[in-house]
């Protein structure tokens, strides 16, 4: 079970990483993007990238056992 969980928060990770880089207009990632412009101002996109890549990191350990 450890393994499905760590697959899906990856995916989570690559979909916050990919559509940060990609400045991306699908409506799910512009809805977190107007509600995360409040506090991050213009570096919302890099704030998405950042979580993504610890999001992904997370997702492996999980699905790896270690967490």
């Amino acid at each position: 079970m450890h393994v499905l969980w760590g697959i899906l928060i990856v995916v989570a990770g690559l979909f916050l990483l990919i559509f940060g880089i990609l400045k991306s207009d699908i409506i799910i990632y512009r809805l977190l993007v107007y509600r995360s412009k409040i506090l991050w101002g213009d570096n919302t996109h890099l704030f998405y990238q950042v979580v993504g890549v610890i999001v992904i990191i997370v997702g492996v350990l999980i699905a790896t056992g270690y967490i």
